[in-house]
């Protein structure tokens, strides 16, 4: 009997009617052979409604009790979608996450996952019962207090486990029948992907890809748990990802070459920084990363511009979550003096575009594709960063849904048979 880990986000479960849908979909797959064991997100906009709701009882809510609030609206999911299936005539089990034994460490709001200890989740599938999970959850493994993992986490809630119960495969059910070349709410035209390799899909998430959060992609490479991303509106087939070598040989052939590009990832979730006037000497720079580091802000880019010959000066630029852009701008005013600068830029109107692909490495001329497609439709690069299989370019934001349909075409990557379809409205 195979294990199966499926996991549902909010559109598919959005509305009584929709979670009857996926329980009949999950009680097909029990009747298949197969034991099931299920992972959910809150409904629809819950959590967002929840946040708001927060917002409007305390300008600073505490994160334990926000954490408290918001892990509800995973185990309504729960709880709604075993009592489908029990009116379906099978059995099943909700948990929260720490019943499923998801520990975590003590950092609320974006915990992360120390270890899995899904003892009550395997006496319940032994028992006969599909097990139900809320994600985005877990518990403290030093405070024995409920945490959140981060939006969008119920796709690492699900991997996780599946990693623990050594599951067959992962199935992440969402409103569009896979993963595409490009969003295809900005790209109609975008192709549905086969398979894809777990290095380049996890590029793509790290570059804005919404249809599977990094973390997730990064466990399941890291425990070689294969992920089948497809649609719970559809039966069509969806995305594989799998290891760089099966998805080189998806056709069952020796030497199959890497398509030289994946897709095209794009992501407003970015803020600009530029410390203007630093000194060009040694340590400078490590004194403004220790102070961004010491306020738990992550970096994405970084451009350091040749200084002046007169002055000795130079600007430092880097990309951080927009929502941290405030903090970081906070804490470089108050290390002004131990850093020595003139002056700060902030700017949260840019856009990140990220071109990845695999056969980068062997194909020459990817690049200047790339700067060609901006430049004929007059899109201007604020900042450039590359890896071994990815180019990102930093743009305008009002430019950037131009700038993906320009890059999507120059690459080869429209499909040209039909329009790509999104069932529900959030991409989740």
């Amino acid at each position: 009997m195979s294990l199966v880990v499926q996991k549902f986000g909010g559109s598919s479960v959005a509305d009584a009617e929709s979670i009857k849908r996926v329980a009949r979909r999950i009680v097909d797959t029990r009747k298949a052979g197969n034991q099931v064991c299920v992972v959910v997100s809150a409904m629809g906009d819950t959590t967002d409604e929840l946040h708001d709701l927060a917002a409007a009882v305390s300008p600073a809510p505490p994160q334990r009790e926000l954490d408290m609030l918001l892990t509800a609206g995973e185990r309504i999911s729960a709880a709604l979608l075993s009592m489908a299936i029990d009116s379906l005539g099978d059995s099943a089990r909700s948990f929260t996450g720490s019943q499923a034994g998801v520990i975590t460490d003590d950092v609320h709001g974006k915990a992360r996952i120390i270890d899995i200890t899904p003892g009550r989740i395997r006496e319940a599938l032994d028992a006969n019962h599909i097990v139900i999970v809320a994600g985005f959850q877990g518990v403290s493994q030093s405070t024995k207090e409920i945490t959140t993992l981060g939006r969008g986490a119920s796709d690492t809630t699900a991997v996780a486990l599946a990693a623990a119960l050594g599951a067959d495969v992962c199935e992440i059910y969402t409103d569009v029948d896979g993963i595409f070349t490009a969003d295809p709410r900005i790209v109609p035209t975008a192709r549905k992907i086969d398979r894809i390799s777990n290095e380049e899909m996890q590029e793509l998430a790290a570059s804005g890809a919404k249809i599977l959060m990094l973390r997730c992609v990064e466990y399941a490479r890291r425990f070689g748990v294969p992920i089948h991303v497809r649609s719970s509106f559809s039966h069509h087939e969806g995305t594989w990802v799998v290891d760089n070598e099966s998805a080189r040989n998806q056709q069952g052939e020796e030497g199959v070459e890497d398509p030289i590009i994946a897709g095209v990832a794009h992501d407003r979730g970015d803020a600009k920084v530029t410390i203007v006037g630093v000194k060009d000497s040694p340590g400078v720079a490590a004194k403004i990363f220790q102070t961004i580091a010491a306020a738990q802000i992550n970096i994405d880019m970084i451009v350091q511009n040749i200084s002046a010959l007169d002055t000795g000066l130079t600007d430092v630029s880097f990309t951080c979550p927009m929502s941290d852009g405030p903090r970081a701008v906070e804490v470089l005013q108050a290390a002004k003096e131990s850093i020595g600068y003139d002056q700060l830029q902030y700017d949260d109107q840019v856009g990140k575009l990220s071109l990845v692909g695999s056969g980068m490495r062997s194909h020459p001329g990817v690049s200047a594709t790339l700067f060609q497609a901006l430049a004929d439709n007059g899109i201007n690069i604020e900042m450039i960063s590359t890896s071994e299989i990815r180019v990102s370019v930093v743009t305008k934001d009002d430019q950037l849904d131009d700038a993906v349909r320009a890059v999507h075409t120059a690459f080869g990557l429209d499909d040209a048979d039909g329009q790509a379809v999104v069932y529900g409205g959030t991409g989740r």
